[in-house]
């Protein structure tokens, strides 16, 4: 059993109150437990990353940069290691755990590597004098993440604000905390105190350290509504924000895709992974009316291949959700699409051996005929189910798409690759994929993020680095500007 710690100011601290971590896939089974933060603990978090900011960020950025590269391989040396308590903390597969792993080591390792030349200053001299751009370190940053990929996508955040100058205090999810406890102390020794601190605990503690006065940015990804109480909070010290929230990401079927079996495996996946509970993962799927039949059955087909268990045994494909609460909550949207007239097939198989009334386990289900108010249409599932819309007319699935209060991702499934490149550019999202849609489809190189209610602010590339910095102009002019000086 895993008894994690905060670390605050580089020292790892409990607390006089806990919550204890259980296995997704079956609840009698109790992982380890984690401190619940005092506010008293919180505030000493903050105040040390207040006070460890001045010399991090006056450090040069090649010292900040062989920390992150530290951290990177770090990162990958445990992977083989903690994968498997991944997956039994979180319910997902062991694929996806290293998947979770890999991708925050390698975006350690690209942030390291791009930080020089972006930090860089902007220096214009002309006629009329002299003007330096910099980019200068937001200050202490508080960083608030989810359970479903809880490694990667703090490190999203932590990467980026560190390489800039930023320190942090981390909260990551009570519901999957324990690998990214491991791997927030192992990074000690190669951070000054106070530089990356941790503070796990309830809503409570996320509130606590959201709203504290020291802290000069907050990056969050969770619910859209959570996100709604984060800006608010932000808003009463003016702190910089960036928000990744959730999605109702379409997939749009074009008459002439493919419907071979590495297609239709190629879409389970974007809709199944991590049993349906991945912000930009598909949530609806729109096809032409005419190819309709012959899509659901090739698509049922594929889902059906579907092998359900804990995340944890190597022959699960699919785990089960993380928690009590996300599980009712697609309980409830299936329930209601069947009274509704919906009609809602459920597919796949169990291995024998699953706990099924101690665990949140649920088969992957198809929704069709669904009409286009319901909320298995309209709201983010987050779940492994999907609705399958029939259109006739495109012009109409790009306005659905773009009626929506959500605007994360879409993808569009075609053998006509310069149609989709068009098409795209008329949707109202952060991203459109081509021929997939899951992370295979993510390029760190290329921003993420989402439009409307899907979120603010950008993640990957050097636009993350954009996130965490501010401009700052120092200039000496003493006349209008001229011809620039060689």
């Amino acid at each position: 059993m895993i008894n994690a710690k905060l670390v605050i100011d580089g020292r790892e601290e409990t607390s006089d109150r806990s919550i204890d971590v259980v296995s997704p896939a079956d609840t009698r089974v109790k992982l380890g437990t984690i401190p619940d933060a005092t506010a008293e603990q919180v505030d000493e978090a903050v105040k040390s990353a207040a006070m460890a900011f001045p010399e991090w960020s006056a450090r040069p950025v090649e010292e900040r940069q062989r920390a992150l590269f530290a951290a990177s391989g770090i990162i990958h040396d445990l992977i083989e290691e903690e994968a498997p308590l991944l997956s039994r903390e979180n319910g997902k597969i062991l694929e996806e755990s290293h998947l979770d792993l890999e991708f925050a080591s390698g975006i350690c390792g690209y942030t390291a590597e791009i930080a020089p030349e972006k930090l860089q200053d902007t220096l214009i001299r002309d006629t009329g004098g002299t003007t330096r751009i910099r980019r200068r370190p937001v200050g202490p940053v508080a960083a608030i993440t989810p359970w479903n990929f809880p490694v990667v996508l703090s490190f999203m955040k932590i990467a980026p604000a560190l390489a800039a100058g930023n320190t942090v205090v981390l909260k990551p999810s009570e519901n999957s905390p324990l690998v990214l406890s491991k791997v927030i102390s192992a990074l000690q020794e190669h951070l000054p105190p106070g530089v990356l601190s941790m503070v796990t605990g309830g809503d409570t503690v996320g509130e606590t350290l959201a709203s504290h006065s020291l802290i000069r940015k907050i990056g969050f990804t969770g619910g859209t509504e959570t996100g709604k109480k984060v800006m608010a909070s932000a808003a009463r010290d003016i702190k910089r924000v960036t928000l990744e929230l959730g999605g109702n990401d379409p997939a749009i079927v074009l008459d002439d895709i493919d419907l071979s079996d590495e297609t239709m495996r190629g879409m389970v996946k974007g809709v199944y992974s991590t049993t349906g509970q991945v912000c930009f993962g598909m949530k609806r799927i729109y096809v032409p009316d005419q190819l309709y039949d012959r899509f659901v059955d090739a698509f049922c087909a594929a889902v059906d291949e579907i092998v359900v268990g804990p995340g944890d045994d190597p022959r699960s494909t699919m785990g089960p959700l993380n928690n009590a609460s996300q599980l009712q909550i697609v309980e409830k949207i299936l329930e209601e699409a069947t009274a509704s007239g919906a009609s809602v097939t459920t597919l796949g198989r169990k291995l024998d051996s699953v706990p099924w009334e101690h665990g949140h386990y649920m088969m992957p289900s198809v929704v069709t005929e669904a009409a286009p108010h319901q909320a298995i249409v309209e709201q983010e599932q987050f779940g492994p189910t999907v609705p399958i819309l029939r259109y006739t007319e495109l012009d109409e699935v790009i306005r659905l798409t773009n009626r929506s209060a959500y605007g994360l991702a879409a993808s569009i499934w075609t053998s006509d690759e310069d149609h989709a490149f068009e098409l795209g550019r008329k949707l109202d999202t952060g991203s459109v994929f081509l021929n997939s849609h899951s992370f295979t489809s993510l390029d760190p190189r290329a921003p993420f993020g989402g439009a409307k209610s899907s979120g603010l602010g950008r993640e990957f590339s050097s636009a993350s680095l954009d996130a965490y910095t501010e401009l700052q102009t120092i200039s000496r002019r003493t006349g209008p500007p001229g011809p620039p000086l060689s």
